[in-house]
């Protein structure tokens, strides 16, 4: 049976939805809010450069694969995707670093160099990282709508010792503090702290290995890219420059939506891909609401947010020893992120991720010329920092680091650059206290404790994206949206 099905926000999770559900027959309308589809993956372009805004490190690329199948289509097709070599470099803070690859031989060397017995322990470290991803990835698309589906699952979450945090659990096989660092950071990159993010995270380390990390040419953009040319086909609308301003309920269920022009467009079903708390707390009155109440929502730990510089240089730096993908680790760890995330002031040190698409892609710059972004954790507006006056200097300590360290001349060199931090994502992506990745992973805001899948509130909305189960990340937004369909193909 043919359902009107409103999709709110074009991010992953929005378009992954909204593909699902044409693919099944109905009819499906997306409402974006900015001038371009992608969301957090929104694409700045300026003079020939070309920046991705959102999520850069690709994994499980069979979920992509997947999600053009479910469409009778091959994602091949569509756009290509390349493995990275290797797939990160991890500086220390001294500037040595560490390349985490697909070459085992190469691993055991790097980490024998630090601590031979460390190197004895990764193929311990790994086969965990397996068990932990079978046990832990078989739930990634399932929905936990009741207590009673936690129950289930909690002796499989005991075996893989999922009371562990990340950083506790990569102890227990790894002494260096550097190669901790280098085998627990990933939570960061979906909004976590290694300290309190559950191990059942350490799942990512076997992911990486057994898929790699990739890079789609002409940058992440070319998949949202792609996704669009998909929902279209399919008989999709996708309408930009059109912001949902509320959510129009009746009795139990929402009956479509009133946009910011004044427009209203009913449907029978709405899934929203906008920031979950801001879906319950500026979308739809709270009398309306007796499980996701302001209170319950405003109650969650929330993620840190970032600043990020996108920045394009005149000359190349091919001497520079920046891999596509590189983390530049600060000489504080646990204290840092404990600043973060504890909200309290600015850090006056941080750890960083750079992003150099121009080593893999020529057609991110121009002839010549190099695109970078450089990402910082910072605390979310939760904090008292005041951005107008701290974001300036922070960003100049932060480029000056990279000059005096990675990419030497690099102010006289710059020609183009564009900087966002919290106030972008609590402004322009509607993100409550800017937070960059929605809820923070926790053990006690994982699966069932996270904002359902399917609301508790109205029986015909649905919620994809970061703020839900399973999480933030490209595989956690685009499961979402495998939910979400199922959900909706049982109650029709």
């Amino acid at each position: 049976m043919q359902k009107d099905i409103i999709v709110i926000g074009s991010g992953f999770g929005g378009l992954a939805a909204a593909i699902r559900l044409a693919a099944k027959g109905h009819k499906v309308n997306l409402f974006e809010k900015r001038d371009k589809p992608g969301g957090r993956a929104y694409v700045f372009e300026q003079d020939g450069f070309k920046f991705d805004a959102g999520p850069t490190v690709i994994t499980a690329p069979f979920m992509f694969d997947d999600l053009w199948k479910a469409a009778g289509k091959r994602r091949e097709d569509y756009f290509e995707l390349v493995k990275c070599n290797p797939y990160y470099r991890i500086f220390d803070h001294k500037g040595r670093y560490f390349d985490y690859n697909s070459d085992e031989a190469s691993i055991l060397r790097q980490m024998a160099e630090r601590n031979p017995a460390d190197a004895a322990n990764y193929t311990r470290f790994m086969k965990t990282s397996k068990f932990i991803f079978e046990k832990g990835f078989a739930l990634i698309d399932y929905p936990f709508l009741s207590l009673i589906d936690m129950f289930k699952v909690a002796p499989d979450l005991i075996m893989a010792k999922s009371y562990l945090s990340v950083y506790q659990y990569v102890a227990q096989f790894f002494k260096d503090e550097f190669l901790r660092r280098c085998f627990s950071f990933h939570p960061l990159l979906i909004g976590g702290n290694p300290f309190t993010a559950p191990s059942i995270y350490a799942l990512v380390d076997y992911l990486e290995q057994e898929w790699g990390i990739l890079y789609a040419m002409g940058g992440t953009g070319a998949i949202i890219a792609a996704m669009v040319k998909l929902l279209e086909e399919l008989g999709g609308k996708i309408h930009l420059n059109s912001e949902v301003q509320e959510i129009l309920v009746q009795d139990r269920c929402v009956m479509g939506v009133r946009l910011a022009d004044g427009t209203v467009h009913r449907s029978d079903i709405i899934v929203s891909n906008g920031d979950v708390a801001n879906t319950y707390r500026k979308l739809i009155p709270e009398r309306y609401r007796r499980k996701n109440s302001n209170r319950r929502i405003e109650g969650i730990k929330y993620s840190m947010s970032l600043v990020v510089i996108y920045f394009g240089t005149k000359r190349r730096y091919d001497e520079s020893n920046l891999a596509h993908h590189s983390i530049i680790l600060g000489e504080r760890y646990k204290d840092l992120l404990k600043e973060i995330f504890g909200n309290k002031a600015l850090p006056k040190d941080f750890s960083l991720y750079l992003h150099r698409p121009s080593k893999t892609d020529p057609t991110v710059a121009p002839d010549g010329c190099e695109s970078f972004y450089v990402l910082s954790p910072v605390p979310n507006m939760g904090s008292e920092i005041d951005w107008a006056k701290a974001a300036k200097p922070y960003r100049d300590t932060i480029m000056k680091f990279l000059e005096e360290n990675y990419l030497p001349d690099l102010q006289q060199n710059i020609v183009v650059e564009h900087m966002v931090d919290p106030r972008y994502f609590q402004h322009e992506l509607n993100s409550y206290l800017g937070a960059s990745f929605a809820v923070q992973p926790l053990l006690l805001q994982s699966a069932w404790f996270r904002p359902h899948n399917r609301s508790e509130d109205f029986d015909n909305l649905y919620i994809v994206g970061a703020g839900t189960h399973p999480g933030a990340g490209l595989p956690g937004v685009l499961a979402s949206a495998i939910i979400a369909e199922r959900l909706i193909s049982q109650s029709i």
